[in-house]
């Protein structure tokens, strides 16, 4: 096991784990720490806590330092030379006449990189926008293309639900959505319904898809013949947050049906499937058309 801690450089962001070393460090604490990237600063969101050696990537950096006044300080100098920097960098961008949109500027920490980050439909040659913004910082230029997922988690926004997006408020990482989620989930298929700010389906379909998995594996399919107190019928749909079924019930004696809905204790046995009347072999095996 290794002690690590977990640090956050944005809001929302992702959390990188950072060996402590002999520094005390406590949650929420501001923190001085290598990366790749070079010196930067972050906050603890996960305190010391003891981890696997498989879930970490080594080799594992470390916690220069908690951060004092003064890093605090020039951090927020940093903040306000962003913005300065991304103004900047839109004029030059409007003077080149370039097909990009600019979305955000970051200064490293130790002020040695500047990185912006644009959108654009497809390739960007920008080696002239990085010589104008070498020149004018003095400083190393990195422009970084991100996709519409990621810009939305920069800028923010509202959803639908009428809340903060939860890539800008809390969700550190994307994770794949498809629309299959939706379809278990009996959800409009029209992408305009299931659809984000971003043009891409809701990252909240992936948040409940694993309970909606787990009692569709015990909910009869649509088209199963099942049995009830009140007699035997087909499944013709499914309530799967309320683990209900509506069966069309058929009375053998006075040759009557009625459509009745069921928990699924109440649903005592699965006879069988019915078949689509094609088959000449293995009938009881076939599913019926548009089963789930």
């Amino acid at each position: 096991m290794v002690t690590v801690v977990g640090v956050r450089f944005k809001k929302a962001g992702k959390i990188y784990y950072f060996d402590p070393e002999q520094n005390i460090i406590n949650k929420y604490d501001s923190v001085i720490v290598e990366t790749a990237r070079g010196i930067e600063f972050g906050e603890v969101v996960v305190g010391l806590k003891e981890v696997a050696e498989e879930s970490i990537i080594a080799p594992l950096k470390s916690v220069i330092r908690v951060a004092t006044k003064q890093d605090k300080e020039l951090h927020q100098k940093n903040k306000l030379k962003e913005k300065e920097a991304f103004e900047a960098c839109l004029s030059k961008i409007e003077e080149h006449e370039m097909d990009m949109k600019l979305i955000d500027a970051e200064y490293t920490f130790d002020n040695n990189k500047i990185i912006f980050y644009f959108t654009a439909d497809g390739r960007v040659d920008f080696r002239e926008l990085v010589k104008d913004l070498a020149s004018i910082f003095k400083t190393r230029i990195e422009l970084r293309q991100i996709g519409v997922r990621d810009e939305a988690k920069m800028l923010g926004g509202i959803g639908p639900c009428g809340k903060n997006l939860c890539c800008s408020s809390w969700l550190g990482d994307f994770e794949p959505v498809s629309i299959k989620m939706a379809k278990d989930q009996n959800l409009s298929l029209n992408p305009a319904k299931i659809s984000g700010i971003c043009g891409r389906l809701f990252c909240c379909l992936k948040f409940e898809y694993d309970t909606y998995h787990e009692i569709l594996e015990r909910m009869p399919r649509i088209g199963t013949i099942v049995r009830s107190e009140e007699g035997e019928g087909p499944v013709i749909g499914i309530e799967t947050l309320k683990e209900r079924v509506r069966v069309r019930i058929k009375k053998d004696k006075d040759k009557t049906e009625f459509v009745t809905t069921y928990s699924l204790d109440e649903v005592k046995k699965i006879v069988k499937k019915p078949n689509c009347g094609k088959c000449t072999k293995n009938k009881d095996k076939c599913s019926p058309k548009g089963a789930m």
